[in-house]
């Protein structure tokens, strides 16, 4: 299935009463300005998530940099932006992938299909001078169920017995030199949890663009796809174009350890290579 929508698509159906749009833009290095640059301008009709606020719970002692939301207060906060069981949801970011892949995760997480990702992002939007408007809009409430899809999510526990059985394929999708701990500007501690192999996510993209299917099955030719297989990143966000390549690919058996490499250093006792 193709989780990756194009501008063309969204120029389409931007005026439709069934697709929700939502703008995900962010940046770690400073969070708040991609609420700023959505008061700004951002693509009409779409509504505001933030990453930190919204799509992560506040951080603790364990569960990562980016925890996994408190699921009743998400669910709320899609209602109150008018979208259902039966909405058509597509997210952007600037053209990163890994915001607005956060979102879809999550919705996939909570059961709803009809969920996509806008390729190349607002960048690519704004390139062939799509509208963009600063309107803030308001949606009636709507009533959004839950059917938690919980063979999408790999919990601390199961890593840890993926590395000790070696039963299951670890996917580290940082960049090449925090995987090998030559560097870490972020964690505590630098490396990979054992066993892992490295998928940079990056390398999913073009540009800002997501990779053909063709080319992402390519990027992962060296896997089986039957393999059981657990993506994970930094704290569980730039996991997710692997997550959502791998999906495309072909590949059925993908979960995502949303607390990633700054939950697994949390637990003094695990290993890392």
């Amino acid at each position: 299935m193709k989780y990756v929508k194009d501008k063309e698509w969204l120029l389409k159906n931007l005026n439709a009463n069934n697709v929700r749009i939502v703008d995900c833009r962010f940046s770690l290095a400073e969070p708040e300005i991609g609420k700023r640059d959505y008061l700004s301008n951002h693509i009409p009709y779409a509504v505001f998530f933030d990453l930190e606020k919204d799509l992560s719970a506040p951080v603790g002692e364990h569960g990562g940099r980016h925890p996994l939301p408190n699921v009743a207060e998400l669910v709320m906060k899609l209602e109150a932006a008018g979208i259902s069981s039966d909405t058509t949801v597509i997210a952007y970011d600037n053209g990163e992938g890994s915001y607005a892949a956060r979102f879809w995760w999550l919705l996939q997480y909570l059961g709803h299909e009809e969920v996509y990702v806008l390729d190349g992002g607002y960048k690519c939007w704004l390139e062939v001078n799509n509208p963009v408007t600063e309107d803030i809009p308001a949606f009636e409430k709507a009533d959004f169920l839950v059917n938690l899809r919980s063979e999408l999510l790999a919990s601390v526990e199961e890593v840890k017995e993926a590395v000790e059985k070696q039963n299951k394929i670890l996917i580290d999708s940082r960049e090449e030199k925090r995987y090998l701990g030559l560097e870490e500007p972020i964690d505590k501690k630098a490396g990979h949890i054992p066993g892992a192999i490295n998928k940079p996510w990056m390398k999913g993209l073009r540009g800002n663009q997501y990779l053909p299917v063709v080319e992402q099955k390519q990027r992962f030719s060296d896997i089986d796809s039957d393999s059981q297989i657990i993506v994970y990143c930094g704290s569980g966000v730039t996991a997710v174009p692997n997550f959502l390549a791998l999906k495309e690919a072909g590949f059925e058996k993908v979960k995502l350890y949303v607390g990633s490499f700054s939950d697994w250093i949390s637990y003094e006792e695990n290993k890392i290579e």
